[in-house]
């Protein structure tokens, strides 16, 4: 008699039903995963504005409506597909900070912001539909 050698069809169609299963269960954490991390880039792409906001807030040498190019921000990024700056520089407390995400279907267009409140600290919102995609302490 002759020494089995190989796979037999009914092994290898079970290593392929493992290998689905496993896939089943890891394609959408990544996506959530890649969703997520697309939502905090454009977190990470406009926190550097604050910095500069606070900034002329304190000097109280600027005047009128604040723009990107004055707090130094781009007006779209690999991230954000547009990046809006609004506030007046005399009213401390009506700033905001805001990033249109594009990227994966699920986060493409919604949106994450920095908003300054009465007391000088920055708020973040996001907007994307499943709380899972959006930054942490971002609500």
């Amino acid at each position: 008699m002759k020494k089995q050698q190989g796979f037999t069809l009914i092994e290898l169609m079970i290593v392929v039903a493992i290998i689905a299963i496993l896939a089943a269960i890891a394609l959408p954490a990544y996506q959530n995963y890649i969703a997520k991390s697309q939502t905090t880039a454009g977190l990470a792409d406009i926190r550097g504005g604050v910095t500069a906001f606070e900034e002329g807030i304190q000097a109280g040498t600027v005047t009128g409506g604040a723009g990107n190019a004055d707090i130094g921000l781009a007006n779209s990024t690999a991230r954000c597909s547009t990046i809006t700056v609004a506030g007046n520089w005399e009213d401390p407390n009506n700033q905001s900070i805001q990033c249109t995400v594009s990227g994966n279907p699920s986060v493409n267009g919604s949106t994450v912001t920095l908003t300054r409140d009465t007391s000088g600290q920055w708020n973040c919102a996001a907007t994307a539909t499943n709380t899972r995609h959006r930054p942490n302490n971002c609500g």
